[in-house]
């Protein structure tokens, strides 16, 4: 069967066949790669025709990548004949595991006499008595080595029935942990594929917004600067510099032209491309979302790791109390029962079920979080920086005021090239711009030569053999150095009062300038004083715009300390010299311009209205552009981090508790095996709830 590696990370791979995949396949691919030595864990997914695969070192890497090239349907259609039933998609894979594994476990009670009983036992016991070996030659005191011993002791006592039954429970025990972080793992996938993405689709040569969704093969999307790939296609026409680390976590942008492949996940980073849709939008959506959900494994917060280190370090002391309980009791029975109970298992799983509800709940309420560390963070946090214009102001500013300032320049020239300039770029200005133009019925057709984008700078290009620039007064009279008489200066701050200025110059001289009116979102205020009520004192805005502009919105919205003219470096500066300062800093924006100080902040949050590369750089990302998203995220990651100190006091203390009783003889081995399998589980159930 032919394949790729699609992802992989020391002792797991990801690969995705070439192949169609059905779910029989699947399950047959799964059981056979399953059985093979230095395979620990084997995960399908059969829409993608992805399988995930833990392996134990290089050297069952290398074995495992030699036979998956040697497999063919026909060995896949053999491991479906020898058990049919047990590949039959139609029963859950949870509910065939406890049916085969309950039901082998009676059938050998009920119908085996004691001498064979025996001997599957012995025979079973292999499984467990390999795995605590290789801890043990990997130099570690674990779980599996915990398990063998208790195991072990029970044959030592000639009681291959309590062995045997407590094999079964522990096997049990597995089983439903297993299917309890798989539902929870999938009810994250669910949540996480109704949140929205939109595509720019082609229609009779017309671009039209339509669901992603609601694209099929053959459709032809346009993807431009700042703008999500949401789709697996070919280039048809055009060139850009695409992103696709979250893919390859390549952190350089590549070239792709006419011919060349894009997938779902990457951004267009600089160009505009016209892209032929060659598969179905929901399959490589959620090829994208698993890729999330197996990264967040790899994000886990310093609680999680803090606490799973802790209960590893309890296992050595496991077995200095067996010791303890050997030497004074001399009984075999206590001293299993001492080996029976660790806090490994549960303080893992309840972690782990906890973050994936919180991950779940929060993508239902469009908030996708990449991990747990984050929520971590955004528990912690008492500072929090918004951008101002798409943030804290609408997506959607729009042209308030005209002025020309030359005599042969009218108001109408000014806004038709001004709109000719900005027709290329996403921007919520641009769009403003080439809106208002439309609104005044001016046609701007492109007069000017190739047009150079300076992220939040502005634009440059030539119009009849002349320099023209449009952007910030500091990109227009700071870089490239254009005077403004002291009339026009005064003319523009009483004409434009509270407005956002874009200078327009040609050839050194300004001809005019549009006032940009962005009025601040509905509900900012009420935020901003919940997000203060929840315990974070410290709030900052920071924008590009100049000082009178930043001052009313920030009054607006109700923020007393600010930022104005601010390039993209500076606002990555400010957010470094926060966290430099030890304070926990959440950044919140929506633009190319924000990605740097996105990254540089403890958390970066990305409104959904905003662009693909700052949604790609962020840690989350909100569907909705509403404010009142942060401060329910806000509340849910301290419920979270509440949640997993009771969860870790509980474990502890029901642990403790079963381990005492086993030594003092109150319950056997089998039933501390049995009590602590049935906690842990009754544990990830309460951990799973809603937060």
């Amino acid at each position: 069967m032919r394949y790729v590696i699609e992802h992989e990370v020391p002792g797991r791979l990801r690969l995705t066949f070439a192949d169609h995949l059905g779910a029989s396949d699947a399950l047959a691919l799964e059981a056979s790669l399953s059985s093979w030595t230095g395979v620990e864990r084997v995960r399908s997914y059969p829409r993608i025709r992805s399988v995930a695969i833990w392996y134990r070192d290089a050297l069952a890497r290398t074995a495992l990548l030699d036979r998956l090239n040697e497999l063919s349907r026909v060995q896949l259609d053999a491991v479906r004949a020898q058990a049919p039933t047990a590949l039959a998609p139609a029963v859950p894979s949870a509910a065939r595991s406890i049916i085969r594994l309950v039901g082998n476990h009676l059938i050998r009670r009920w119908l085996l006499p004691p001498a064979l009983r025996a001997v599957w036992a012995g025979l079973h016991y292999l499984g467990f008595l390999r795995a605590g070996l290789t801890s043990l030659m990997r130099h570690r005191l674990d779980v599996p080595v915990l398990d063998a011993t208790a195991i072990g002791i029970s044959f030592v006592k000639r009681d291959p029935k309590t062995a045997a039954s407590t094999m079964f429970l522990l096997d049990l025990g597995e089983v439903l942990e297993d299917a309890t972080r798989e539902r929870s793992e999938h009810e994250l996938i669910r949540s996480l594929m109704t949140i929205p993405q939109n595509a720019r689709r082609l229609e009779d040569g017309e671009e039209v917004t339509v669901p992603a969704q609601s694209l099929r093969v053959g459709d032809l999307i346009v993807a431009r600067t700042g703008m999500p790939v949401c789709v697996d296609g070919v280039v048809v026409r055009g060139a850009a510099m695409v992103n696709q680390a979250a893919l390859t976590g390549e952190p350089l942008a590549v070239e792709r032209m006419a011919g060349d492949d894009v997938f779902a996940g990457t951004a267009v980073e600089e160009g505009e491309i016209v892209i032929r849709v060659d598969a179905e939008p929901a399959s490589t959506k959620l090829r994208s979302i698993v890729n999330l959900v197996e990264a967040s494994e790899q994000l886990k917060s310093e609680i999680q790791t803090r606490r799973e280190h802790l209960a590893d370090r309890f296992v050595p002391w496991n077995f200095l109390l067996a010791g303890l309980v050997a030497a004074t009791t001399k009984s075999l029975a206590k001293t299993s029962a001492a080996l029976m109970v660790d806090y490994s298992c549960a303080l893992r799983l309840t972690s782990s079920i906890s973050v994936l509800a919180a991950m779940s709940q929060s993508a239902h309420e469009g908030m996708a979080v990449k991990g747990a560390k984050h929520f971590e963070a955004i528990a912690a946090a008492d500072t929090i920086v918004f951008d101002k214009t798409g943030t804290l102001t609408e997506a959607t500013p729009r042209v308030a005021r005209v002025l020309a300032l030359v005599p042969d320049w009218t108001e109408d020239e000014v806004l038709r090239t001004s709109a000719c300039l900005e027709e290329h770029f996403p921007h919520p200005v641009a769009r403003a711009v080439v809106a208002a133009a439309a609104a005044r019925g001016l046609e701007h057709r492109e007069r000017h030569a190739e047009v150079a984008y300076i992220v939040a700078h502005g634009i440059a290009s030539a119009l009849d053999g002349k320099r023209i620039v449009i952007g910030s007064r500091h990109f227009v009279m700071e870089d490239e150095h254009v005077e403004v008489a002291p009339e026009a200066e005064a003319r523009i701050n009483g004409d434009l009062e509270g407005l956002s200025p874009l200078y327009l110059a040609q050839d050194g001289k300004l001809v005019g300038v549009l006032g940009i009116e962005d009025p601040l979102k509905a509900g900012v205020p009420e935020a901003i004083a919940a997000l203060r009520s929840q315990g974070i004192g410290h709030i900052i805005m920071l924008t590009g715009d100049n000082e009178r502009t930043a001052a009313r919105i920030a009054a607006e919205a109700g923020i007393t300390e600010y930022r104005a003219d601010l390039l993209p470096e500076d606002k990555h500066a400010y957010v470094e010299a926060l966290v430099a300062r030890g304070q926990r800093v959440v950044m919140v924006g929506d633009g190319v311009n924000d990605a740097p100080a996105l990254s540089a902040a403890d958390v970066g949050i990305a409104m959904g209205t905003g662009t693909a590369i700052a949604q790609e750089v962020a840690d989350v990302t909100l569907a909705a552009g509403g404010l009142d998203a942060i401060v329910r995220l806000h509340a849910l990651s301290r419920s979270l981090m509440g949640r997993l100190d009771r969860s870790f006091t509980a474990v502890m203390g029901i642990n403790s508790a079963l381990l005492a009783a086993g030594i003092v003889g109150i319950i056997r081995p089998q039933t501390s095996a049995l009590l602590h399998n049935g906690t842990t589980i009754a544990l990830a159930a309460e951990s799973a709830r809603r937060l």
